[in-house]
Parts: C-alpha cells; structure tokens; sequence
C-alpha cells in the first residue's frame, strides 16, 4: 500500500466485536471484547492491530462493524449464494419456503424478549454496499482511525421473521 501511496483503509468488521450485550441498541461507544467465538475475536484482533497502525499517521481507517447481513442485489451479484448448510435464519426460511428442507427449527424460547426467541438486527447487503462508499467519501474529510455500526437499529425476534414469511409468502 506504501509503495502505491494507498492510505485509504476500509475493514469489514462485525458487531460480534462487542461480545456481550450490556445493553441495546448498540452504539459505536458500546464496550467491544468479551468476544465469544472465534469469529468474533479474529475481526477485534484486526481492529485492534488497526488501531496501532493508526498511530503510524500514514493510513486512514474506517472498521464498519456489520450486524447481521441478508439478501442479495437483483443481479446476485453481491449476497447470498450460500453452498451447503445455510449460515443464518432468512437462508432457512427460504429453503422451507421453496421446499428444499422442510421444517424450520426454532433453538430456544427462554430468551428475555416479547416472545422468548432470539432478536438480531438484520441489515440488507446493498445498504452495507451503500455503507463502504460513505466510509470512503468520510475518510476524504476525516482522517484517522473510525468505526461505525451498520445495521438498522431494530432487531426482530426469529418468530417475527417467520410470521413475517408466513404473511408474506402465505
């Protein structure tokens, strides 16, 4: 990057930097550690090493921490195209919605919520395109070392996305 005069840094982090929630919504002064799977603590280990680099005053960064991302953009250019076993909730409701498993299982009722399943953030993979582009134009007025959250702010519960299929698709 020195060699091309490259000071521009964008990394795609992930909200699991934030470990436990103390309390939402999620905010980019909300404590990050306490990670708790490896995935989770790969992404803070580069912000972390990033943030070092930022003392070099050579590059300009943005870690944009995304929280839970779906769908694809109509060319399916960027999104979804998952291979094998789905990663995430909308991926399962699709392949029972066209068939291809046939039920949906549900892991938990005890979670602290108005239903009792788990809540996520989903954020749709054009708004976290639209996202890079905004990091790169801030970086052009900003320099230094930042971090944003991009995720929606509104969590939904694994039954609301399901009733909201089930309305959906009928």
């Amino acid at each position: 990057m020195k060699q091309f005069d490259v000071r521009k840094f964008i990394f795609s982090s992930s909200a699991t930097v934030h470990g436990q929630l103390e309390s939402v919504p999620l905010s980019e002064n909300s404590i990050i550690g306490g990670t708790t799977n490896p995935y989770g603590t790969s992404k803070l280990f580069v912000e972390k090493i990033l943030e070092d680099l930022n003392h070099t005053k050579y590059f300009d960064i943005v870690c944009l921490r995304f929280f839970n991302s779906v769908y694809a953009h109509s060319s399916g250019l960027i999104g979804e195209c998952p291979v094998g076993v789905p990663n995430n909730l909308v991926l399962f409701l699709l392949d029972v919605a066209s068939g291809v498993l046939q039920d949906l299982h549900i892991f938990g009722y005890d979670y602290p919520t108005h239903d009792g399943t788990g809540v996520r953030d989903y954020i749709h993979v054009v708004d976290l395109a639209k996202g890079h582009l905004a990091a790169i134009d801030y970086l052009s007025t900003n320099p230094g070392y930042h971090f944003f959250n991009l995720g929606t702010g509104i969590g939904y519960s694994v039954l609301d996305l399901i009733t909201a299929f089930e309305n959906k698709l009928g």
